[in-house]
């Protein structure tokens, strides 16, 4: 038997924020669609910029890489230096470059956890989100940074020439 009722679609949309990437001249429909769907009894903003790629799959296996490098000639396992990372590197990045970032950060973890259990969260399971939301340019900016501070410990790491920007 089916219980699940079918309610009318609303002929407005409301919602905090919403995006849309178009990736073609055939796709721009879509705008004026959603347009039309958005609920104006307030102001909007809109922005129109081009789009900004994630973080590509190739800067992301390097990175993990290195962070095995350093596993295999240091003393803390891969997920520690990727923490470290996250947390040391990662964290000022995405504060400095979205606000909205900064807002959720500070208020949930800044003064609330002690540095040890932030570095927990930054690791499996809890595994605050910091380099999975960022650009590809600020992805290539915390790789920078890794990349020196773990070459700056000692660390003899894998294709440090194939930066990615």
């Amino acid at each position: 038997m089916n219980n699940i009722k079918h309610l009318p679609m609303p002929d407005r949309l409301i919602a905090e924020e919403v995006h849309l990437t178009i990736h073609n001249v055939d796709e721009k429909d879509k705008l004026w669609t959603l347009l039309k769907q958005i609920d104006f009894s307030q102001a909007m903003d809109v922005w129109i910029k081009p789009h900004e790629s994630d973080r590509s799959l190739d800067q992301n296996n390097l990175v993990g890489k290195w962070y095995r490098d350093a596993e295999a000639q240091g003393d803390q396992t891969a997920e520690e230096y990727r923490a470290y990372c996250k947390l040391h590197f990662g964290v000022p990045i995405m504060r400095k470059g979205s606000e909205r970032y900064r807002e959720k950060y500070d208020r949930l973890f800044k003064d609330r956890y002690t540095y040890e259990e932030k570095l927990e969260w930054m690791q499996e399971p809890g595994d605050y989100p910091v380099t999975r939301v960022m650009s590809v340019k600020q992805f290539a900016q915390f790789m920078d940074k890794v990349r020196e501070h773990l070459e700056g410990l000692g660390f003899q790491l894998t294709n440090t020439d194939k930066m990615f920007s």
